[in-house]
């Protein structure tokens, strides 16, 4: 059995990874357009280990992401890649936002994460240069690098016999019972089944490869742009606001990297190129797609407020400072200098509304991760063993090859000559 997996980001990875452990005889390849791996969303994470405490009990997001951070910290373990304990905090600035602390709290102890409830001295004592009105306290949290963590899952994958091949972009998908025949800009080859973890243009392989179905989203690219705040003690931790519950954005706030530097951010703005790290980056192609896409006016009719003011922030730094004093005073402008930026892969439904859960299609030859949004880096180990065990290829082999007629003996679990 030859599976591909398109896309070498943390979830790609972290898939290919449980492959790998669950059936050892498989051929497992990773093609990856980039000259290396973990050159997007992993590798412009803010490096936040997440807790699990804003999601709603019982979704793909709150499961994943406590089983998963779990699971990655056991990895880390294991493969030497340094993390380091945190705590977070998440500050409630305005009596408007009480409820939803509160509702944040609930969660976060029915997704079995200790939280504690913060006064306004309390929160002092946690974060002394921090205000608000009252505050939850996450104790456990870690931060870690990313791309370190992708670059470890590279080297188990290929020393358990994968392979991951950099710079081959896939320009076609076809299939043909029994295997698919996939042209990248090096080559053709030929596998059983294809798991598209691509990340930014995930819709668009799929497209590929289900030219005739409909799609039930479509990706939007939103980029979080980010400063770095040079009074590095006036942070110990994780500060965070309590986010807007309508959208899956967590808001401005201030981190604590690994390397102690301070990332103050990020807006939340649409991008004008699919990978369009900069405000100068534009391709008209992907700009027109976006905005001929019903979904995106339904979206924007709704939350047109929000999108002007993150526009507004973002040409404005006495703006964004005015955010960060929310939660830290003394944040003055001259303290911010300009930090790198990310692009997240936004799933947008036709109605407008934000996909706010893992969202993965399958049919009978390939599976596509459609929305992995924040905190997929935190999930990727937890996410790739769901995909996998969604891939029973015993029962597979029972339910398709026998249906077309073929003898047992043409296996789908033999590998394409």
């Amino acid at each position: 059995m030859k599976i591909t997996i398109i896309g070498g980001g943390i979830v790609g990875l972290a898939t290919a990874y449980a492959l790998i452990e669950k059936y050892p005889t498989f051929e497992v390849i990773i093609l990856e357009k980039e000259t290396d791996v973990a050159k997007h969303q992993t590798g412009n994470n803010s490096g936040v280990v997440h807790s699990g405490i804003y999601y709603k009990p019982g979704s793909l997001k709150a499961k994943n992401c406590v089983e998963g951070k779990k699971k990655l910290l056991d990895f880390c373990d294991l493969y030497d890649v340094p993390y380091q304990q945190c705590q977070k905090v998440l500050v409630a600035s305005r009596h408007e936002e009480l409820p939803t602390l509160q509702e944040l709290k609930r969660r976060g102890e029915a997704n079995g994460v200790l939280v504690e409830e913060l006064s306004q001295e309390e929160l002092r004592e946690v974060e002394p240069h921090a205000a608000g009105l009252k505050a939850l306290l996450v104790p456990q949290c870690q931060i870690i690098d990313y791309t370190r963590v992708a670059n470890a899952l590279a080297q188990a994958i290929q020393e358990k016999g994968g392979t991951i091949h950099t710079g081959e972009k896939v320009s076609h998908l076809h299939f043909s019972f029994p295997h698919w025949t996939i042209e990248t800009s090096k080559k053709t080859e030929m596998c059983n089944f294809i798991i598209n973890c691509a990340g930014l243009y995930c819709d668009k392989i799929a497209k590929m490869a289900l030219p005739d179905k409909q799609l039930p989203c479509k990706i939007l690219p939103f980029r979080g742009e980010y400063y770095l705040l040079q009074k590095q003690e006036l942070v110990k931790g994780l500060i965070y606001p309590v986010p807007n519950p309508k959208l899956p954005f967590l808001g401005v706030h201030l981190t604590r990297m690994i390397d102690g530097s301070v990332e103050a951010g990020p807006n939340a703005v649409l991008a004008t190129a699919r990978e369009g790290y900069t405000k100068s980056d534009f391709v008209w192609r992907e700009t027109a797609e976006t905005l001929t896409y019903p979904g995106f006016w339904k979206l924007s009719r709704k939350y047109w407020k929000t999108g002007v003011y993150e526009m507004y922030r973002s040409l404005s730094k006495k703006a964004f400072t005015k955010s960060l004093n929310r939660l830290v005073p003394a944040i003055q402008m001259d303290d911010l200098v300009p930090g790198g930026s990310g692009v997240r892969a936004q799933a947008v439904l036709p109605n407008g509304r934000l996909v706010d859960d893992f969202l993965i299609l399958q049919d009978d030859y390939s599976m596509h991760v459609l929305n992995a949004p924040s905190p997929a880096a935190t999930s990727s180990l937890s996410i790739g063993q769901t995909i996998v065990k969604k891939l029973d290829f015993e029962e597979w082999k029972q339910t398709l090859f026998l249906q077309k007629g073929l003898a047992e003996t043409a296996s789908p679990l033999q590998s394409v000559p």
